[in-house]
């Protein structure tokens, strides 16, 4: 055997034991979602807590969280393709289970909305706490739209992240001229005012609320179950594959955006201002770029939601609503796709299992990111280095 087949023989070598140990990791993920969603007494959600926190610290420890690691920055199209037919897989087990089906519908809908939170956070540096306000927006545009006009439902969801956009000029000017702590406290600002806005609003439903219309696409209504045979699947099946179809959407867009020269702009006007500013990038561009886009998703994200939930009331998106948000872009790490998706499923599913924490959830998640903040402030999955060219690797 000559020297560079044996070379070509190592590469594959280390290329596939990488890869296997993704694949595998991803079913596991799965199983071990399945078994956390049927589980009903808090015994067994605490000992499958334990389960999975002595999982990830093994993994750390280990040389499989690297071979993981190393599958999802080499083979990424692989790893994507698998984690997207492993969430398949788990719609279908809880096919006929509405509670399940929500909760996974509602993971994936914070996902998108934490994505666009991370284009603010984790890209451009810039503070948002007024994220419910722009998922309220969604949902609102929605439940104006849906029924009362002849847009297709599908439509709406463009128009809500349009309606968000135009929402996001309110706010752009005071953003872009203020920094750190006073640019919080004009999303603050806006987050409480917007909640008073819905309450004082008559043709809004004021405190009340108002109905949502459902999703219909070609003719099919999502509030129908479907039917085979004598088995009736739950309507929420419908939502969770448009919601997961939604988010592999705007994961890969958000993907694109972080490697390309857009996602290089925000990270330069993230880590220095000043120095950038000397190299002829453009500032305040950049920044009402990145709050513009993130809001869109994020309103893309509540419209979907209301459609879900079919109501909406000022209760529902709150600046505690808001703090949440924020809570899942810390935890799972500022500017990372996967610790969004890992810290909204923590956030979502967490309390719905343990009820003994319900009345607590707003207090924990404060604890959690204090402790996240001291002993891993990059988050639970931080962000990589920026790879322009996924998988590459220089010759041996």
């Amino acid at each position: 055997m000559t020297t560079d087949s044996l070379h070509k023989t190592l590469a594959r070598s280390q290329g596939f034991l990488p890869l296997m140990a993704g694949l595998v990791a991803v079913a596991l993920a799965v199983l071990y979602a399945w078994a956390f969603l049927h589980a009903e007494s808090e015994g067994l959600v605490a000992a499958l807590i334990l389960a999975g926190g002595a999982a990830a610290f093994l993994g750390a420890r280990t040389s499989a969280g690297e071979l993981v690691a190393q599958a999802a920055d080499r083979t990424p199209g692989v790893m994507n393709a698998a984690i997207i037919a492993g969430t398949a897989c788990l719609l279908l087990l809880f096919a006929e289970e509405h509670f399940a089906l929500l909760m996974i519908c509602t993971v994936m809908l914070y996902t998108i909305a934490a994505l666009g939170l991370n284009i603010q956070f984790g890209y451009a540096g810039m503070v948002n706490f007024a994220g419910a306000a722009f998922f309220g927006i969604g949902a609102y545009t929605a439940a104006v739209m849906v029924g009362k006009t002849p847009i297709p439902p599908l439509l709406v969801l463009a128009f809500a992240g349009l309606a968000a956009a135009l929402a996001s000029l309110v706010l752009v000017v005071p953003v872009v001229r203020t920094r750190g702590h006073y640019s919080a406290v004009v999303t603050i600002a806006f987050s409480i005012l917007f909640k008073t806005f819905l309450e004082v609003n008559d043709a809004l439903g004021g405190p009340q609320g108002l109905a949502v219309g459902s999703m219909t696409l070609l003719g099919w209504d999502f509030k129908n179950g479907i039917v085979i045979g004598d088995i009736e699947l739950s309507f929420y099946l419908n939502y969770a594959i448009l919601s997961l179809a939604l988010l592999a959407l705007a994961f890969a867009f958000t993907r694109r955006l972080e490697r390309s020269w857009i996602g290089l702009t925000l990270d330069a006007v993230r880590v220095d201002e000043t120095a950038s500013a000397c190299f002829g990038v453009g500032i305040v561009r950049a920044k009402i770029l990145a709050f513009t886009i993130g809001n869109v998703l994020v309103g893309v994200a509540g419209a979907l939601y209301g459609m879900v939930i079919g109501f909406v009331a000022p209760t529902s998106f709150t600046f505690s609503d808001s703090l949440i948000f924020v809570a899942i872009v810390l935890l799972g790490g500022m500017g990372s796709p996967w610790g969004a998706a890992l810290a909204a499923a923590i956030v979502v599913v967490l309390p719905e299992k343990l009820q003994m924490i319900q009345e607590y959830r707003f207090f924990l998640f404060a604890l959690l990111v204090m402790l996240i903040l001291l002993f891993r402030p990059d988050g639970l999955l931080p962000r990589g280095i920026r790879s322009y060219v996924p998988g590459w690797r220089p010759r041996p």
